[in-house]
């Protein structure tokens, strides 16, 4: 109820749904915030509803992106939780953490695949985690269809570089060639090379 006070006359506002795993957990959210949106009216005090998107982060999402597309505004992808999830390899386990890497081949085809699917309903995908901030990643990302990335300040001058010096076209090339490969080491060789170059 506050959230959507807030959003009376601004009309700014984008809510993200994190951690979510099941289509029904989006339905009953959207309910709980049309609900709270009706009774403000219905008390007479300004409310907006907000852009509301949907975190895909666990596996699951992954395979109902079509699903979350067609009741939201846009989507994210948490490439940090996503990562673990999907290899099974705790982040903050350093018996297993090298076996953590977002540029794995999995990793990369599911967030193709959630942008195929996420723009096939023309919903926007934006991608947030360590990969977004890697001038590499982030490259490699945008190739693959990512419309948009969010990083630490921190990286956003070096991202920015590395954007600039390649076109669209050459990433998309780029990020074809990381998708037929078997093996995160490959990926992040083809990277280095055509940052090289």
């Amino acid at each position: 109820r506050a959230l959507l006070r807030a959003n009376a006359g601004l009309e700014n506002l984008q809510i993200l749904f994190p951690m979510v795993a099941k289509v029904m957990e989006v339905d009953e959210a959207l309910g709980l915030l049309a609900r709270a949106h009706r009774e403000l009216l219905e008390e007479g005090q300004p409310a907006a509803k907000p852009k509301v998107g949907v975190m895909i982060e666990v596996p699951s999402a992954v395979f109902l992106t079509k699903s979350f597309a067609t009741r939201v505004d846009f989507l994210s992808i948490g490439t940090n939780d996503l990562t673990q999830y999907i290899l099974a390899a705790d982040r903050t386990n350093a018996r297993v953490m090298t076996a953590n890497d977002a540029l794995h081949p999995a990793v990369l085809n599911a967030i193709s695949m959630i942008i195929r699917d996420a723009h096939a309903q023309d919903t926007s995908v934006t991608v947030c985690g360590e990969v977004a901030g890697d001038p590499a990643g982030a490259v490699l990302l945008l190739g693959i269809g990512v419309d948009a990335l969010s990083m630490n300040l921190a990286n956003f001058e070096r991202v920015k570089l590395v954007i600039r010096a390649f076109t669209l076209k050459r990433a998309r090339a780029l990020a074809n060639q990381a998708l037929r490969q078997e093996d995160e080491r490959l990926v992040r060789g083809l990277l280095n090379n055509a940052l090289k170059g």
